[in-house]
């Protein structure tokens, strides 16, 4: 593994880890943005029908991120590969093979097909696909704890990770956007004149994406080395390392002695559900922002589409912007407002987590698999709520869905951003720790380590 010990991870195997999510991101921007306008406005979906489906993959997702955090951080099939990078590989396997299929007609369907046959031909495909998704995210994650040197490195890590994010989001919606301005079938916008003739354009941009993504999979598995596990040796370096260096993201326990964690152990500390409700509602923020904000620019404005608490001022800024009004091309401001608000507290809440994992990595995935539990399922909740909510119920719009979606747009962000106040102001008083075997003082710290050294 390239590695350069005073400073830190290597550019190179940092941008290797980091392109390693590409594929999901690339996938997860199509999924969020385009999924709701694709059922309900291409294919003709009811307004709950597209919901549930939707819906159906968030809780399949936040099923499976635990299971798979619980099986990565078991030895692994093939110990030379790796455990992470072994699920990582499966996972893609199965996005790239049924991610298509979810944006194509379904087979043996025709115009008289009922709409519910319609949803259990593609619930499997779509059930299949988060499975894979869940597999990648969560190996991906958990990898960061493992690779990084230093708590800076895991910031890194997030950043990088999350830098190769905003390119995806940059690439679904560069291409889409050529896709629908030179294709001859398209007619040229989003602006509620979508229709089954522009299911070939949707079908491109997903071949397109999931070949890129694939290529990109490929570079994360060769350039990212996984260092097997050897028993014993791995245990006892992190003892010493946690005794030596504990520099954490909020204050903590200045002399913490580090025990064994498994993980039923995790369930028994406060800090675990803080940060799962931060990291749910970062998502929260940023996924349904992301699903609801193509209907507020089409059907609300009528255009066409073109540190923690900083980046909640700025969630909050954008939801009374929006509440105020936002004239004309001012919601490219808003939009920056939004973009950089959700970027920063995505990144925050990712390092908080690896804070909060710290150097117990022998079960970092399950903690990695139940954050994004809370964050899946919520959100598949929410958005089958606010489908549910939708004033049209047999049309693709009507004149209620303008004021409709900039409530959505001032409501979630804004409502969500508030209650990721209140976490944040727990976490001042009652700092990310981990309770498990800690001891008062440094005196067992200093005999645990010379019994380190004596053992080896």
């Amino acid at each position: 593994m390239e590695r350069s010990s005073p400073n830190g991870l290597g550019v190179c195997t940092k941008l290797s880890f980091a392109v390693g999510h590409f594929l999901n991101d690339l996938c997860a921007s199509v999924w969020f943005t385009y999924l709701l306008v694709y059922y309900h406005n291409v294919r003709r979906f009811g307004n709950s029908a597209a919901g549930l489906l939707l819906m159906l993959g968030q809780v399949a997702d936040g099923i499976c991120t635990p299971i798979v955090g619980f099986e990565t951080d078991r030895r692994s099939c093939f110990p030379v590969y790796g455990a992470r990078k072994t699920w990582h590989l499966a996972g893609t396997l199965a996005v790239v093979l049924t991610f298509p299929f979810i944006f194509n007609p379904c087979l043996g369907c025709s115009d008289t097909t009922p709409e519910f046959a319609k949803i259990l031909l593609y619930a499997p495909l779509i059930v299949i696909f988060q499975c894979g998704w869940a597999s990648v995210q969560i190996s991906h994650l958990s990898l960061i704890p493992q690779l990084a040197c230093s708590d800076g490195d895991k910031v890194e890590l997030t950043a990088y990770r999350y830098a190769f994010t905003v390119m995806a989001n940059i690439m679904v919606y560069g291409v889409a956007w050529l896709l629908f301005h030179f294709q001859p079938t398209s007619t040229g916008d989003l602006s509620g004149n979508l229709g089954p003739q522009d299911i070939p354009i949707f079908r491109n941009l997903v071949l397109i994406i999931v070949a890129i993504g694939a290529a990109f999979s490929v570079i994360f598995h060769v350039g990212t080395k996984e260092e097997p596990r050897k028993a014993g040796q791995r245990e006892a370096q992190l003892e010493v390392e946690t005794a030596v260096e504990s520099t954490p993201l909020l204050p903590a326990n200045p002399c913490p002695t580090r025990v064994h964690m498994i993980w039923k152990d995790w369930f028994k500390e406060p800090a675990f559900y803080q940060i799962a409700v931060l990291y749910m509602c970062t998502r929260l923020i940023v996924n349904l922002s992301q699903t609801y904000i193509p209907m507020y620019l089409t059907e609300t404005l009528g255009l066409h589409k073109m540190t923690y608490f900083v980046g909640l001022i700025m969630v909050m800024a954008f939801s009374d912007w929006v509440w105020l009004g936002v004239p004309g091309n001012w919601v490219y401001a808003a939009a920056l407002l939004l973009g950089a608000g959700t970027s920063t507290i995505l990144v925050t809440s990712l390092a908080m987590t690896a804070d909060l994992i710290g150097n117990h990595t022998e079960c970092g995935a399950f903690v990695y698999g139940a954050m994004s539990f809370t964050d899946k399922v919520s959100n598949g909740l929410a958005v089958m709520l606010i489908q549910n909510l939708h004033p049209c119920k047999n049309v693709a719009c009507c004149p209620l869905c303008a004021p409709f979606y900039k409530i959505v747009m001032i409501a979630v962000p804004g409502g969500v951003a508030i209650l990721s106040l209140v976490m944040l102001g727990l976490l001042t008083i009652w700092p990310i720790r981990i309770r498990k075997g800690q001891t008062d003082g440094c005196s067992q710290t200093r005999a645990g380590i010379e019994g380190v050294y004596d053992q080896k």
